[in-house]
């Protein structure tokens, strides 16, 4: 396994095992599988409903606690200082662990600012290793950098191939913000897995064209995790460390980028805002 540094001195892997649309009922298996595949970098999420599942395999494990690296994210809903507080012990319940080692913000939508306070508390409190936000474009970034007394560090994108978010990757360069991916295969779309430039870079290789769009991410400082609820693709997804691409390589795969996410608009700003009253009315009407 290959390790970043975070601007506090905080330790991560470069890859680890996302959790999202994993059902419950299925996840405490997943999580299994992958922790004996070799994953120590678990994702999860309020919204994802499965914290519970995640800390039951993590627990079930014979791997201590200091090993893994579990990243949550407090969802729009429990927005503002006091309710972003209250959830954050809720996380921690449910996961079944003292502390958690990385904890964005999930969106930028609502009163996010109150989130990062009651995020900074925690950190403070030694609840929280490592701090940091998720879907956060250029403009939102900087102001919450700016906000900070404790500068965020990680920023969890939709970055794939086909998006590779150069110039905000940029920006966290120069902020000291380290890139994280999300959907680091496109969810599938647009064809990737039979792309011919990935295919073709992949039997140079002798590697899968995932395994291809990994390393290339990896290769380009991105922090990776991949979901899959198969043992073997979970195996398959870890093993990119044994091979290196090269300049032409690289120079084809940077060729693929469309600068196009697969979500048909990006959650900021006035969609932002509307993308948290419908999920604060869900949530009243569902009470």
């Amino acid at each position: 396994m290959e390790y970043t540094t975070l601007s506090n001195g905080v330790k991560m892997p470069m890859l680890g095992y996302g959790v999202y649309k994993i059902e419950p009922q299925e996840c405490v298996r997943c999580v299994q599988d992958a922790i004996g595949a070799g994953n120590r970098l678990i994702d999860t999420a309020q919204f994802y409903k499965n914290e519970e599942e995640v800390g039951e395999a993590i627990k079930k494990s014979a791997v201590p606690r200091e090993e893994f690296f579990i990243v949550d994210k407090v969802w729009i809903t429990n927005s503002g200082y006091i309710r972003a507080k209250t959830s954050i012990e809720e996380s921690l319940l449910k996961l079944q662990t003292p502390y958690i080692d990385l904890l964005l913000i999930h969106k930028p939508a609502g009163d996010y600012f109150g989130i990062y306070r009651a995020m900074e508390e925690a950190y403070r409190e030694g609840k929280v290793r490592a701090i940091g936000v998720s879907s956060f474009n250029e403009k939102e970034l900087r102001e919450i950098y700016e906000f900070a007394e404790i500068k965020p560090m990680v920023n969890q994108v939709e970055t794939h191939v086909f998006y590779q978010r150069k110039k905000l990757h940029e920006c966290m360069e120069e902020l000291g913000v380290k890139h994280m991916s999300w959907a680091p295969f496109a969810e599938g779309k647009r064809n990737i897995f039979e792309n011919p430039v990935l295919t073709e870079i992949g039997k140079k290789h002798m590697k899968s064209s995932s395994q291809v769009c990994l390393r290339y991410m990896l290769q380009s400082d991105i922090i990776l995790i991949p979901k899959s609820t198969h043992i073997e693709r979970m195996k398959q997804n870890l093993d990119i460390f044994d091979f290196e691409l090269d300049r032409e390589d690289m120079e084809k795969l940077r060729e693929l980028n469309e600068e196009k996410g697969i979500s048909p608009v990006e959650i900021s700003g006035f969609t932002g805002g509307l993308y948290y009253f419908f999920f604060k009315a869900k949530e009243f009407f569902n009470k």
